[in-house]
């Protein structure tokens, strides 16, 4: 079962499973970034205001803004 990043807390683990059918626009983006399918990450930390949040991957911090990490399908581990 897929979920949203919004629904994980700081220190979670989770893992991309895919991508949303309506976020062709930021796909591409996305996996340049290094968000493929399979790819694990771990919440480090929300902005005061939820927006935006931060992932730890593959060995380096990424921040990703509301409407982009929308798309991610993820898997909790």
């Amino acid at each position: 079962m897929s979920i949203s990043l919004k629904n994980l807390n700081v220190g979670d683990l989770g893992k991309i499973v895919g991508f949303e059918q309506s976020g062709k626009a930021y796909r591409k983006r996305l996996l340049a970034m290094g968000l493929t399918p399979g790819t694990e990450f771990r919440i480090t930390r929300f902005a005061p205001m939820g927006d935006p949040v931060e992932i730890k991957l593959r060995g380096f911090s990424l921040t990703l803004r509301k409407d982009e990490a929308a798309i991610l399908l993820i898997e909790k581990l």
